[in-house]
């Protein structure tokens, strides 16, 4: 198995989602693999406290919608775009933290596609190492 980059989680959640609900859906697209270098959201979430407690206690990244919707994703969603003004919250802010994260010459990708939980939403983005050119 290849070894696996940093790894950032992105989360979307209701008002009013539990821990316990952000915590079992981080632990199920995860599956056991690597430790999560960010959890990231969008910025009207930053003070859900069944999200802060899921993730505690690391901190939680969090960006605007407009910065949420500039990044491309695979599966955006018209619902999202009209509750909160991004297309996407988990996808793209795990986009936006792995590439803040990345270093030259690194690789972005989405290793977990949006995944539904209860009142909440997960991705997970991977910052990939930049090989060595051999020579």
């Amino acid at each position: 198995m290849p070894a696996v980059g940093l790894l950032v989680v992105g989360l979307g959640a209701s008002r009013g989602v539990t821990a316990a609900a952000v915590a079992d859906l981080v632990a199920r697209v995860l599956g056991g693999a690597g430790d999560v270098a960010a959890h990231a959201s969008i910025d009207r979430r930053a003070d859900e406290p069944g999200l802060l407690a899921a993730i505690a206690p690391a901190p939680l990244r969090t960006y605007p919608a407009a910065a949420l919707d500039a990044v491309a994703v695979p599966s955006p969603s018209d619902r999202t775009r009209e509750s909160v003004g991004a297309g996407s919250v988990a996808e793209a802010a795990a986009l936006l933290a792995a590439t803040e994260l990345a270093g030259p010459g690194d690789e972005v990708v989405l290793r977990v596609a949006k995944t539904r939980g209860e009142r909440c939403t997960a991705a997970v983005a991977e910052v990939r190492p930049r090989r060595p050119t051999p020579g």
